[in-house]
């Protein structure tokens, strides 16, 4: 890549194409359980270079407004939240979810000042555990779908949150990157004699021990699926091992499930070199699931044990991630504790943003040639007034969208397997 295309790939902060192309969707921007309470605690929200607040008022409606008094710019996450308002500690002036002004203690009775002002305003919607906001020109905003995640109402998610310190893209790689799996998370994703990917309550094991699988992807109108095939331990003469992984632009990557959960991740960018990564473990009744303790102990992403109460990791480059190397000599691959945690390591140590221009890439990384491809040309489309990604007919729902593993016949095309998508070109290794 050039460093004007890692640019684009990169920056989604003011007018930036890639920030831009992130408003006309949906964006997740807190979990729900953050602002579960009517008139309690607001909570900063950091998007896309923006200072948001999200508060939950005293009839239960949710609100996504601009973190800073309309009056003189102080704090409304300081603000006390009542009577179906934010009310800004400094003058007392008071917003509701519209970003109407209901109230301006400072000012005299009759005062129409208030008419006059429109504080920034995001509409909020509530799906699979997080807090949704639209943040592009009003016009252009799409009808909500509940997330592939999250199906239906009743879908169970136990969600992991972590801020970490550097740019969303090479997180986004590292969700679509299938061959890091068998070295990077190799003490945790464990080859054994089983049928398929299965859980348990400190590792996954799958059946294979092969670390190099062959890509292959396509391109489809929400964005790309790959499948990563290798050979399994029984059987490799007439079967092969698929794993798909799914991108759905601009957020979110369906990875391979197991036995006990589906598994996904969403990558938000708060700014330029600041991303908040979601980790799902969900099911729709079909599997038996997991709770959310549960899931946030297996990663290793408890907050007040893991994390601090807001999500930020204690585990650092400052201290090495927690890397324990007397582990490391009794055979754990990273010893750094959690498949979150091994991920990060390798993400923030990239730099806050990577120099893509020194990278030597291989066969196993089609996938992230893809998405580079995929998200520089769709960003200059958004520069130049083209179509939106993600955005474009065929709109394939994003409940029908589903990620794949299993050992399969070698006569079975990995494209029938998982959710819908529509055909494209396959892309080879030499590209």
């Amino acid at each position: 890549m050039t460093r004007d295309e890692n640019e684009l790939l990169c920056l989604v902060t003011g007018d930036a194409p890639m920030g831009q192309l992130m408003r006309r969707h949906w964006i997740p921007a807190c979990l729900s359980e953050e602002v579960a309470e009517p008139d309690g605690t607001p909570v900063r929200v950091h998007l896309l270079g923006e200072e948001l607040v999200a508060f939950r008022d005293s009839n239960g409606r949710l609100g996504m407004l601009d973190e800073h008094c309309p009056h003189r710019r102080a704090s409304l996450a300081l603000g006390r939240n009542e009577e179906c308002g934010l009310r800004c500690l400094y003058h007392g002036w008071k917003m509701d979810v519209d970003g109407n002004v209901l109230e301006m203690a400072s000012e005299p009775p009759g005062s129409r000042i208030g008419e006059k002002i429109k504080h920034k305003a995001y509409p909020v919607r509530e799906s699979g555990g997080l807090v949704w906001t639209y943040m592009g020109p009003p016009e252009t905003m799409p009808e909500f779908e509940p997330p592939a995640f999250a199906p239906t109402s009743t879908t169970r998610c136990a969600i992991v949150k972590i801020h970490v310190p550097c740019n969303w893209a090479q997180i986004l790689e590292g969700q679509i990157d299938s061959a890091h799996s068998s070295s990077l998370h190799s003490s945790d994703m464990v080859p054994a004699n089983v049928d398929a990917a299965t859980a348990t309550d400190s590792t996954w094991l799958r059946p294979s021990t092969d670390k190099a699988p062959r890509m292959q992807a396509e391109t489809t109108s929400y964005g790309f699926r790959y499948a990563a095939i290798r050979k399994p331990i029984y059987n490799a003469d007439t079967h092969d091992y698929v794993r798909t992984t799914v991108y759905i632009a601009p957020f979110t990557c369906l990875i391979p499930p197991n036995n006990a959960y589906n598994v996904a991740s969403v990558i938000v960018p708060a700014d330029d070199i600041n991303t908040t990564f979601y980790f799902f473990a969900w099911t729709d009744g079909s599997k038996p699931g997991v709770d959310e303790e549960a899931w946030r102990k297996f990663n290793h992403a408890q907050p007040g044990i893991d994390l601090t109460s807001d999500f930020h990791n204690l585990r650092t480059r400052a201290n090495n991630f927690g890397q324990d190397r007397q582990a490391m000599k009794l055979g754990n691959f990273t010893g750094i504790p959690g498949i979150p945690n091994q991920d990060i390591a390798m993400w923030e140590t990239m730099g806050r943003i990577a120099d893509r221009t020194k990278d030597w890439l291989g066969t196993s990384d089609i996938a992230v040639a893809r998405f580079r491809r995929l998200m520089v040309d769709a960003a200059k489309a958004m520069r130049d007034g083209g179509p939106v990604l993600g955005r474009t007919e065929p709109h394939i729902p994003h409940a029908q969208i589903a990620s794949f593993e299993g050992v399969v016949p070698k006569s079975v095309d990995w494209r029938t397997l998982g959710g819908t998508a529509p055909r494209a070109p396959q892309m080879t290794a030499a590209e």
